[in-house]
């Protein structure tokens, strides 16, 4: 039986819309959404649900629990010049007998230190960093939790990864080519830029299970532009987690 490490959460994940879109198309006009989550999206909600720049959280499974399906509406984003213009975009709404249009997933997640910031070594307390990410779990989140983009209003909640019925778990494999996996960060690499990974996902009994960013093939990625580090530091912009742990009366 699968035990969850002490570093690691499990969350349900759901919303009525998400649109999961490659950040590289994302300057205007008519948006549509992937058909699964991308790891970056994903790993975004772990961070408003707990985040310091002592971690990183690393996004380890995704599993479909509603039948994908799409939805068009009409928007009116704003335009570079001012004002608005009209587009269509591309929602993803999934469906399952018996509940309401929406989207729905399990997460599997853990986190590790972020090495590259050398200045938080007296931060690296994982037992604490891993009781108040399960507290703002418990609670929702720390932040909003979107699905792909702020348009799309998440939730979250603690789950078993694994359990209740998916509308996926007897396809045996579903292959969905060349994807956006995430960006690689100067706070997170150490080096000065930033860079896009792509990757090939492929969904197997409902559940796709992500390649770690390090491991992403290098002739899969993209330089986007030079981009510095930003500094983080303790009792400066952040709070120490000890201290943190203290108020909100966790434990390890």
């Amino acid at each position: 039986m699968y035990e969850t490490p002490k570093n690691s959460i499990e969350f349900k994940l759901w919303g009525r819309y998400a649109l999961f879109t490659d950040p590289l198309t994302k300057i205007g006009g008519e948006k549509c959404s992937y058909h699964i989550p991308t790891y970056e999206s994903l790993k975004g909600v772990c961070k408003s649900i707990y985040w310091k720049p002592t971690i990183i959280w690393i996004v380890d499974a995704v599993r479909i629990m509603r039948r994908v399906q799409t939805q068009t509406k009409g928007t009116k984003p704003l335009e570079f010049g001012g004002g608005n213009t009209l587009a269509i975009y591309t929602f993803l709404s999934g469906e399952k007998a018996g509940c309401e249009k929406g989207v729905e997933y399990q997460v599997r997640a853990h986190f590790e230190m972020n090495m590259s910031q050398k200045h938080l070594e007296g931060d690296r307390i994982d037992g604490k960093h891993f009781a108040i990410a399960k507290r703002m779990l418990e609670r929702g989140g720390r932040q909003d939790i979107f699905l792909g983009t702020r348009d799309c209003q998440g939730y979250v909640e603690p789950c078993k990864f694994g359990e209740g019925e998916g509308s996926y778990d007897d396809v045996n494999e579903i292959s969905y080519g060349l994807m956006f996996h995430g960006f690689d960060y100067p706070d997170e690499t150490g080096k000065e830029e930033l860079m896009a990974r792509f990757w090939r996902p492929v969904m197997k009994n409902g559940v796709i299970e992500f390649t770690r960013p390090d491991n992403c093939p290098e002739d899969l990625k993209k330089h986007v532009r030079p981009m510095l580090a930003k500094y983080f530091g303790i009792d400066e912009n952040i709070k120490p987690v000890e201290m943190e742990a203290e108020e909100l009366g966790v434990t390890e």
